[in-house]
């Protein structure tokens, strides 16, 4: 076999993989999965993050859920939007926790799920899901990353960054659906949706002031220079009180 006839066929090899009988793309892995997550979490950054956008990206959070298939299936979510320090800015629950039967969409469990998923974020400040899918790839467990006790390896929970503060994440949201991928593509999804709404704002161009009658300039007379002009005073009319005399305590 020549050269050419031998690297022919090693390509061909090696992109045999890529597709299984079916000719069906096989997911990516854990690695790539890990890869995208953190230029995603690069690439969606506030330039700034109040508490107006905490409550604005939670109920798009909610929207966005109760209008999905996994919801219509009976699915439950519990979300919330924390700051990093612990304050929370915005919290609900889709579903109920129990019926007459006993059963419900969420549980009281699932609060403890999603806080566990915010602790792997405000202990690494990354998201969980990459934080599950870089473990996985390295082929390490909690116990070995020393993430164990308190800690929720799932994905769901996402940092907020801003543009110009590099040092740690701000904001956490996150939510929980029993579901690590959907989370994480939900929480995602909205984040830069949000976003881009957020850029097409600031384009916008202001709404137009009322416009604003110029003073009239006063043609130079006298001694006025020629490039000079000044409103004239509102009493210029009125009639000028009379100079003070100096010699006025000589006469009396």
């Amino acid at each position: 076999m020549d050269n050419g006839s031998y690297y022919r066929a090693r390509s061909a090899y090696t992109a045999e993989p890529m597709f299984n009988g079916l000719n069906t793309p096989i997911p990516p892995g854990d690695a790539e999965l890990a890869t995208q997550t953190l230029h995603e979490e690069c690439s969606y950054r506030f330039q700034a993050f109040s508490a107006n956008d905490a409550v604005t990206l939670g109920l798009s959070l909610r929207k966005r859920f109760r209008a999905s298939s996994r919801h219509a299936k009976g699915k439950g979510l519990v979300l919330s939007v924390q700051t990093v320090a612990g304050h929370t800015l915005f919290a609900c629950t889709v579903g109920d926790l129990g019926g007459m039967s006993g059963a419900g969409d969420v549980s009281l469990d699932s609060w403890a799920c999603l806080e566990g998923m915010i602790a792997v974020v405000r202990r690494t400040g990354h998201s969980s899901y990459y934080v599950e899918k870089g473990m996985s790839a390295m082929g390490k467990t909690p116990k070995q990353m020393g993430i164990q006790d308190g800690y929720r390896i799932n994905g769901g929970a996402f940092p907020i960054w801003l543009e110009n503060a590099p040092c740690c994440p701000i904001a956490i949201v996150a939510c929980y659906s029993g579901s690590s991928q959907d989370d994480h593509h939900l929480v995602v999804s909205a984040v830069r949706d949000y976003l881009k709404k957020m850029m097409r704002d600031s384009t916008m161009p202001p709404p137009s002031a009322p416009s604003m009658t110029m003073p009239t300039p006063v043609p130079p007379t006298g001694n006025r220079e020629s490039t000079a002009w000044v409103v004239e005073p509102a009493a210029a009319g009125l009639q000028r009180e009379p100079e003070y005399r100096e010699d006025y305590h000589d006469e009396h």
